[in-house]
């Protein structure tokens, strides 16, 4: 951190310096991780950790909470403390430190919505990486690293090269559109991590309902997440200011089928500093859509870039995802037959309606909340051939509002379909951080009896798959949704399925 000192950081996270002015050296990590030098961000720190963070010999500590008696153990010990009035602050100025620091020169994209994030952006970086970038991304199978609330995307950009061995050509980072902390919105997440990262692509999937109590609306949900449109306008304004002679180009993709991204759309036209280009199944849509989606495969300008044939899956969400891969990675200039062989050739991640098994099929999805849950239903439920098993984890730990929503869109996904509903609250699997409490559980089974669904509950995962996979014929298919709940379902499977052939 060259020239950077603990007054000049605790003004660039609006905070409180306790403790002398000193130039600051190594990087912004956690504390169990801390070298000598290194900047510790942390929600809150008592004496036990600024004793061990001065053991460590770190340049300082920032935080939002120092409890206990936090604040006089770092004086006596003469450790920097900068007290923070959000952390997010923190953790936005250092992924931006990172990113100017590692990764200058790089590609940059940011891929955020509410729906479909991790594939977008798993299938960008592997384009990217197909086309000879030395890529990094932050989306993994659980989508652990893409909530930005804590400085483990700035450790890993740091770490890239010594790892790798090779500098960050280019990156894909998953943004969340909505975030907290201890039950309170981080408020304009989306915009200060965007702004962080300033990007020269921004994508945003599609607007809908989750992170219920964080946010209680629609529109709350459409705030937040406009505001990484605003970062980017933002950036492109201060470049317009500055003359340059290279002006960077900035473009932001959307999704023209979403009617709450086309009013996004509308709104961010009027400013006209940044490239707007969408995609979608509209043929006069109010934004200009450069890739269209028809029966016979995905076109670019009005020209067949892909035959439906050529793609690996054709569920609707899979295909918007693939839509806004192929649209960031042109406007990137990634050679097309790159970007072909990319698609063509991809594999999900984990949990995005995966095929586990077949007579009966076996899909596995993460969709944990309304929109996710309808989209996978309809989805599934055009390759079934028979009933239509549905296997329903509860979100543990989430509240009401958002099962009952969720419960809600599996009455609406389901009607009119021959379907089995079993639920559970995958006791005997989950951690204490989504553990399905009684309020839960009593809103999903109430809303589903007042809807006259027939259900089967179990309180654990493992004798409801059983269930499933004992009663469910070749012809018929089971469907797993749900978020932290269903993750160890397919393991799970494997199991009874042994033990069900031996018998």
């Amino acid at each position: 951190m060259n020239e950077i000192t603990t007054s000049y950081l605790a003004k660039k996270v609006k905070g409180n310096l306790i403790g002398d002015i000193k130039p600051v050296k190594g990087v912004f990590t956690f504390l169990n991780r801390a070298t000598p030098g290194d900047v510790v961000i942390r929600h809150w720190i008592d004496e036990k950790g600024i004793t061990i963070a001065s053991e460590k010999g770190v340049s300082c500590i920032i935080t939002q909470n120092p409890t206990k008696d936090a604040i006089k153990i770092s004086k006596e010990v003469q450790l920097p403390l900068i007290i923070t009035p959000k952390i997010e602050f923190a953790n936005a100025f250092a992924l931006k430190w990172a990113v100017n620091t590692f990764a200058q020169l790089s590609l940059r994209i940011v891929v955020t919505g509410t729906n479909g994030k991790s594939t977008t952006a798993h299938m960008i970086y592997k384009i990217l990486s197909l086309a000879g970038y030395c890529t990094y991304t932050n989306t993994d199978a659980k989508s652990e690293f893409n909530t930005l609330i804590d400085p483990v995307v700035a450790v890993q950009i740091a770490e890239f090269e010594n790892i790798k061995d090779e500098p960050i050509q280019a990156m894909v980072i998953e943004v969340s559109e909505v975030q907290g902390w201890l039950d309170k919105l981080m408020k304009d997440h989306a915009c200060m991590m965007t702004s962080a990262i300033d990007p020269d692509v921004l994508v945003i999937t599609n607007v809908g309902l989750d992170h219920i109590g964080l946010v209680n609306s629609i529109d709350e949900t459409f705030t937040e997440i406009y505001g990484s449109l605003n970062a980017i306008s933002h950036r492109s304004k201060q470049d317009n200011k500055l003359e340059k002679n290279n002006i960077k180009k900035r473009y932001a993709i959307l999704n023209s089928d979403d009617p709450l991204l086309l009013k996004m759309g509308e709104l961010i036209q009027k400013q006209d500093n940044i490239n707007l280009l969408s995609h979608g199944t509209i043929d006069n849509s109010p934004l200009y859509q450069n890739i269209t989606l028809k029966p016979d495969g995905i076109y670019h300008c009005n020209k067949l870039f892909m035959k439906k044939e050529e793609l690996p899956f054709t569920s609707k969400h899979f295909l918007q995802n693939t839509m806004a891969a192929i649209d960031a990675c042109l406007v990137l200039n990634i050679d097309k037959n790159v970007i072909k062989e990319g698609i063509s050739s991809y594999k999900q991640l984990e949990r995005r309606f995966t095929i586990l098994g077949r007579d009966p099929l076996i899909i596995d999805d993460f969709a944990h909340n309304p929109d996710g849950i309808v989209a996978t239903i309809k989805s599934a439920a055009k390759m079934c051939e028979g009933t239509l098993f549905i296997v329903f984890s509860i979100r543990g730990s989430r509240g009401t509002a958002i099962n009952g929503l969720n419960t809600e869109a599996l009455v609406n996904g389901l009607e009119g379909l021959n379907h089995h509903i079993m639920v559970t609250s995958s006791a005997e699997v989950v951690d204490n951080a989504n553990t399905v409490k009684q309020t839960e559980m009593d809103i999903v089974l109430k809303t589903l009896k007042e809807n006259r669904l027939k259900y089967v509950y179990n309180e654990n995962l493992y004798p409801t798959l059983k269930y499933a996979l004992k009663t469910a014929k070749k012809t018929d298919t089971i469907l797993l949704i749900g978020a932290q709940g269903m993750d160890p379902a397919n393991k799970l499977i494997m199991k009874i399925k042994k033990i069900l052939d031996k018998n």
